[in-house]
């Protein structure tokens, strides 16, 4: 509870108290039961959403990246630390990604070393930890799923066992290192598959089995590095946000290998997966087939047109474009939108947001790939749609 005391020390005053205030009433209950956690209290399984707070954060693995090349976030004008304008924010959780050897150019820098200092420096700030394993060298996504360079050549049996012991190992070096996850996430939008071309999904069902054998690999690794401790909550993720069958199709063959995970992750990106009634639609059925608490693991949305690269946010492919302008407040009511799509998925469970790079912002000598897509404008200030990751309390 101390780091929510610190809350109301460290949140600015003027304009943001009532602000500041429901965030820390919403925090008072999310720290209540991230403690309980975190004591090992409660079911060991997470059937149900009530286990668990409302995941509102984002996924901010470049953040260290970006300070050591001068980004600066600013609240209200004035710089302040990223994590303080989270937590002013009332946000729960933080997802960061783990890279098996990335090469270190730009975004590929998310390393076991890496991951473990920035992960130490969210827990330290309160926050529950999302621990998003790519097993891969670089980005894993539904249309790259490569092997790292260190498994290329290994025989299935060998690879299974490399990904248990890796995912164990390096769950244990960072709990050591005073950044132990609350949520591990086994793979990154696997929907075709991981590891490929071993675990790649096709219409045979021995592909299944072989997916199944690595993810249900993975699902040992976390059970094994959570030894006699708290229990780590585990997460699969589909890239289907909006797409109810694929969604479907995934995780009951998923189902069907016998894997036992907690949590659903979807991604929802409205380039790619449709409108918010897809979303819905998708919510609605997946919480009645699997009774699982869902998370919307990835998501965001242009503050800003006239980004080259992302220019598909501009045409036709976005299917919202009509109703959500590229603006900072076009940004500001989609996520209002979404935040109330989710908190009506049935039996509460919609469980989570969490914005994919909200920290990317342009500085010199890094690529600024994501800042259109960030909570902050190009000067580092928070954006409006930042205020709207009050525990999910958006109105």
């Amino acid at each position: 509870m101390l780091f929510t005391m610190r809350r109301l020390q460290t949140c600015p005053a003027g304009g943001r108290t009532i602000a500041a205030l429901v965030a820390v009433l919403a925090l008072l209950a999310a720290a209540l039961l991230a403690d309980n956690l975190m004591a090992g209290e409660g079911p060991q399984a997470a059937a149900k959403a009530g286990d668990l707070p409302f995941l509102a954060g984002g996924d901010i693995s470049l953040a260290a990246k970006i300070e050591e090349h001068g980004g600066v976030y600013r609240d209200g004008g004035a710089p302040r630390d990223l994590l303080e304008i989270f937590r002013c924010r009332g946000a729960t959780c933080m997802r960061l990604r783990l890279f098996h050897t990335p090469n270190g150019v730009g975004a590929v820098c998310n390393d076991l070393a890496y991951t473990t200092k920035l992960g130490k420096r969210i827990k330290d700030a309160g926050f529950l930890l999302l621990l998003d394993f790519h097993y891969s060298d670089t980005w894993a996504d539904p249309g790259h799923q490569p092997k790292p360079a260190a498994w290329k050549d290994l025989p299935m049996d060998d690879l299974e066992r490399a990904v248990f012991e890796y995912t164990r190992d390096s769950i244990k070096a960072m709990a050591a290192g005073g950044a132990r996850p609350d949520i591990v996430q086994v793979g990154n939008e696997i929907t075709p598959g991981m590891l490929w071309p071993d675990g790649k999904t096709d219409k045979t069902p021995e592909s299944w089995v072989r997916l199944g054998r690595l993810i249900k690999a993975g699902l040992r690794g976390v059970r094994e590095a959570a030894g006699s401790g708290p229990p780590l909550r585990t997460m699969l993720h589909a890239d289907t946000g909006g797409r109810r069958a694929a969604t479907q199709w995934f995780f009951d063959h998923v189902k069907e290998q016998g894997a036992e995970f907690d949590l659903i992750g979807l991604s929802y990106y409205p380039v790619w997966h449709g409108t918010l009634d897809n979303l819905r639609e998708n919510l609605v059925a997946t919480a009645a087939r699997y009774g699982k608490p869902i998370v919307v693991v990835e998501t965001a949305y242009p503050w800003t047109a006239g980004d080259p690269k992302w220019d598909k946010w501009q045409g036709p492919d976005n299917k919202v474009r009509d109703k959500y302008p590229l603006t900072p407040e076009g940004q500001r009511q989609f996520l209002a939108d979404l935040v109330k799509t989710v908190r009506e998925t049935p039996e509460g469970l919609g469980c989570g947001i969490l914005w994919w790079a909200p920290e990317w912002i342009a500085v010199k000598g890094f690529d600024g790939h994501g800042a259109s897509l960030a909570l902050f404008d190009r000067d580092g200030n928070a954006l409006p749609a930042l205020d709207l990751l009050r525990g999910g309390l958006a109105k």
